[in-house]
């Protein structure tokens, strides 16, 4: 540690104590004070102090405008053994415990039919055993990656507790250079579906707004953001802040960490696991297509260690002069709009990225209101699509294929991104089984979306109002009889030499790899068979190909020899299920967005599309200065009185 991050904890710790002496001059018992990634964490042996923690964390994040968790000093706490029995007299349905020793904290998981316990009653039992408890509940599906977390984070909790001091050091070091500029560069997305990066940076800070590749890119400089912007980039940044967990927004976080980077990365709490496992199964992927992966499953359990999970709304310090704040975005499980406001009333910066604002079977629509809003850096997918069916008519047209393929004898393929489109789709189709409106038919799915929906069923808070409020309708709609699992190359066999009919949902979604290749292979050059794309397809694509009229594509067999498939199948797109705003939802989102931007800055769309939401956002936001950015390309942000 520096003298000047000592300085900046000193300081930390005078202002604590006087709070202690002169506002709330209770006996403190205060035996030390440390970082802990974005917050401050008070280790107490003050059994009072331990008992109202929650008042005076409030207290002191008003005074000192910074995050304050205090904890249990180890004098304080009883034996595990004697908590276990208590927490058993109090709790029913314990499945287990985890206890963080180093932090003086319990999670308390439950049996996953079981109700948790009050608030009170969790307070009671951390107030009599000195220990900071919580309670979380055992997903209704089985997750191998929520357990691979849990064992990063608390398996390795002395490593754990070293990288949030690290973090705790760039976060809360001492101001060198007053804010007085600050300027965004467009490292990826720019003009382009993919790839996102944004810089943002000011006298004293550099932070990374996602960190993606571009799907379908070939070669290094077309694929990963341009990094060589600035020398010593990586090892310079602050922060890096991830918006959700599609590969394109997140996929290149792991490569921070092989070229050194030990600062924090910044996402909310569904987004961990599922960046976990689409970073594991981009490495798995690559190694059975014989490509060299830009970083090893080492540096992805380094990123993990070094991620700070956020709720939405929860503000954040992240940088000397700069704050955060995530809000729901619409787009998938746990998908953010990222409010960033830059010093004191500087400049405030909205990031949509990737949103949907429509209110669909699995997620709200995404948040419009902020509290102060200069610039906007919004996506623009499809603001080149001049039409777009509802979500109604999507349904209906979904419905009248799959009807249409299965009346005819035939398989309907449907490719799915693992996180979002999948789960929409499995409670789409479980709708349409339900009022019978299709034919009953197994669906079987395949590749990484099983583990994908476990997830989404582990994280009932982040989804729709309605879901959360019926969690027993939550489980019966992902565990539905309709929905087979594919979890052996056996039974994969056994559905590829079937002559039923059947509806098949596998990654990937834009025919890039996963199993959903198998199927293509076998079922291609039946006509009576469907392939369904409800995706938006990246130039590049297999699947863009296969849209443009492709019909023909070389695959690797299990031998490693290239086989020619010939597609007769018939190929058709639904465009309504997107996770991105169709082009009159991008429209209506800047009629509501409030308050009103000075800057719009689009990204992430082909130029088409830029060009066309830019045109049409001039008539909705006049006196709003528009930008188009090119990769490479800098945006001034200037002060705001």
């Amino acid at each position: 540690m520096t003298s000047q991050e000592l300085f900046s904890l000193d300081r930390l710790r005078q202002e604590i104590i006087r709070y202690f002496s002169v506002v709330n001059p209770l006996e403190s018992g205060i035996t030390k004070i440390e970082f802990e990634g974005p917050r401050i964490a008070i280790y107490t042996r003050s059994r009072e102090l331990f008992s109202n923690r929650d008042q005076v964390a409030k207290d002191l994040v008003t005074l000192i405008k910074k995050r304050v968790i205090i904890r249990p000093d180890e004098s304080i706490r009883v034996e595990k053994s004697e908590f276990e029995a208590e927490a058993r007299e109090r709790i029913k349905g314990i499945r287990r415990l985890i206890f963080n020793d180093l932090m003086g904290e319990v999670i308390v998981e439950l049996d996953s039919n079981v109700q948790p316990p009050s608030d009170d009653v969790i307070k009671e039992l951390s107030a009599s055993t000195g220990w900071i408890t919580s309670t979380s509940i055992k997903p209704p599906m089985e997750t191998k990656i929520i357990e691979q977390v849990n064992n990063v984070i608390y398996g390795y909790a002395e490593e754990r507790l070293q990288a949030l001091r690290r973090i705790g050091e760039k976060v809360f070091r001492n101001q060198v250079f007053e804010t007085r500029d600050a300027i965004i560069t467009i490292l990826g997305s720019g003009m382009q579906v993919g790839r996102s990066a944004i810089l943002l940076q000011t006298s004293e800070s550099k932070v990374l707004l996602d960190c993606g590749f571009a799907p379908g890119g070939s070669g290094n400089m077309e694929m990963i953001p341009r990094f060589d912007f600035m020398e010593n980039l990586i090892e310079e940044l602050d922060a890096v802040v991830i918006t959700h967990a599609h590969l394109d927004h997140m996929g290149m976080v792991p490569y921070l960490f092989k070229y050194d980077y030990r600062g924090p990365v910044y996402c909310t709490e569904p987004t961990l696991p599922l960046m976990l496992m689409q970073h594991l199964d981009f490495i798995n992927v690559a190694g059975k297509q014989g490509i060299f992966a830009p970083y090893s499953e080492r540096d992805v359990m380094t990123a993990i260690q070094h991620t700070v999970p956020l709720s939405y709304g929860m503000v954040t310090n992240i940088a000397p002069d700069i704050r955060m704040a995530f809000y729901n975005a619409g787009h998938m499980l746990g998908s953010a709009i990222v409010h960033i406001h830059i010093g004191e009333g500087f400049h405030n910066v909205i990031y949509t990225s990737d949103f949907k604002y429509e209110t669909s079977r699995t997620l709200d629509a995404a948040v419009t209101k902020f509290p102060r809003a200069e610039t906007l850096i919004m996506e623009s997918t499809y603001g080149a699509t001049p039409t777009q069916f509802t979500r109604e008519e999507s349904e209906q047209l979904l419905a009248s294929y799959v009807e249409k393929t299965i009346n005819r004898g035939g398989k309907v393929l449907i490719p799915v991104p693992a996180v979002g489109r999948a789960q929409e789709i499995m409670l789409v189709l479980n709708h349409l089984f339900s009022t019978r409106a299709i034919p009953e038919v197994p669906v079987f799915l395949d590749g990484l979306l099983i583990e994908a929906t476990a997830i989404h069923a582990a994280f009932p808070g982040y989804l729709r109002k309605e879901l959360r409020d019926a969690s027993d309708e939550l489980s019966s709609v992902f565990l539905s009889e309709y929905f087979v699992p594919v979890r052996s190359q056996q039974q994969r066999d056994e559905i590829l030499s079937s002559d039923e009919p059947m509806i098949i949902m596998a990654t990937s979604g834009m025919l890039e790899g996963g199993p959903i290749l198998s199927y293509m292979r076998e079922f291609a050059s039946d006509e009576r068979n469907m392939l369904i794309f409800v995706s938006y397809q990246v130039e590049g694509t297999l699947g863009r190909k296969l849209l443009k009229g492709v019909r023909e594509f070389p695959v690797v067999d299990e031998s490693g020899r290239t086989e020619l498939v010939i597609v007769k199948l018939e190929i058709n797109k639904v465009d309504g299920f997107s996770g991105h705003s169709s082009r009159q939802q991008l429209l209506n989102y800047l009629k509501a967005f409030r308050p009103k931007p000075k800057k719009l800055v689009l990204v992430h769309g082909e130029p088409e599309a830029v060009m066309s939401l830019a045109k049409s956002s001039s008539r909705i936001l006049e006196g709003t200065r528009i930008y188009t950015p090119y990769n490479l390309e800098s945006i001034v942000l200037e002060a705001q009185g």
